[in-house]
């Protein structure tokens, strides 16, 4: 590992700002049945605001809010079912909260409706390419997330095959990059993701979580690190449980951090933030 400053940029979403050069905690909001870890939780109304209030409370700067299940062979849901889902909570939270909104899709009818509700940021596992997607992204003209992914949820974990994982993952994301910037979406509208979890085994994402600051040094672009309660931390820590991977998980956010990760997406928040806090205490001094 080696240590990266954050960037020195401001993100404009809409008419709110985030500031780049310090961490920001995403906090997630899952509005489905069968997410791995909150699935069911948050699927009335009522419960989701109330936990993206929480949320905001404890210190998150953004939410960011899902309504399609990306766990490993987890069922596709129709644009529909997923505009049913979000759209609310997104219009719920905008009128009633003061924060950046993100939204976990991969559907440009869904991404639409809601930015038409309120939402400021495309946080998109498939990284843009599914029919559209690029076009509809240009369009908006808001900050995109892409993510490393390869295949679908029910088809990664047999695509999990690199020779060199840090190589493939920053050719294959240049190859999304060049083809959002090809479609109009202006660079500093764009923020990468290396995808822990996602088409990766545990040595995989630990390489990854190791040498974050090669891809902060080749892209000179932000990054989101988004491990929270990842399967190979349960790995590690010898088969632990979704629930008892929360401290794992801060050390691994940290060392995001350190290599130049400006957001961190976790289900934990007020942890997180507390953590983060120390460090960046520890730099003023």
């Amino acid at each position: 590992m080696q240590l990266r400053s954050l960037p020195k940029v401001s993100l404009q979403c809409q008419n709110k700002v985030l500031d780049l050069s310090q961490p920001q905690v995403m906090g997630i909001l899952n509005v489905t049945p069968d997410s791995f870890s909150d699935g069911g939780q948050y699927t009335q109304l009522d419960y989701a605001l109330k936990r993206a209030r929480e949320m905001v409370e404890q210190g998150a700067t953004i939410i960011d809010i899902g309504g399609e299940s990306t766990r490993p062979n987890a069922a596709q849901v129709s644009s529909d079912q997923e505009i049913q889902r979000v759209v609310p909570v997104v219009t719920a939270i905008c009128q009633q909260l003061n924060v950046i909104i993100s939204v976990d899709t991969s559907s440009p009818e869904v991404i639409t409706e809601a930015v038409k509700a309120g939402a400021h940021l495309w946080n998109d596992v498939r990284a843009l390419t599914r029919p559209g997607a690029l076009q509809v992204a240009a369009g908006l003209n808001i900050p995109v997330i892409l993510m490393h992914m390869r295949g679908e949820p029910d088809t990664m974990n047999s695509l999990a095959n690199y020779d060199n994982v840090v190589q493939e993952v920053i050719s294959e994301l240049e190859q999304r990059v060049n083809a959002a910037l090809d479609a109009g979406i202006q660079r500093e509208n764009i923020i990468l993701d290396p995808g822990f979890g996602f088409a990766k085994i545990a040595q995989h994402n630990l390489k990854l979580l190791d040498t974050l600051y090669e891809f902060n040094d080749y892209f000179g672009l932000p990054w989101l690190s988004g491990l929270s309660r990842k399967r190979f931390l349960g790995e590690v820590l010898n088969g632990a449980a979704v629930d008892k991977r929360l401290y794992a998980g801060l050390a691994g956010h940290l060392i995001s951090v350190q290599q130049g990760a400006s957001i961190i997406r976790t289900h934990d928040v007020l942890a997180t933030v507390q953590h983060l806090k120390l460090w960046q205490a520890t730099l003023a001094t």
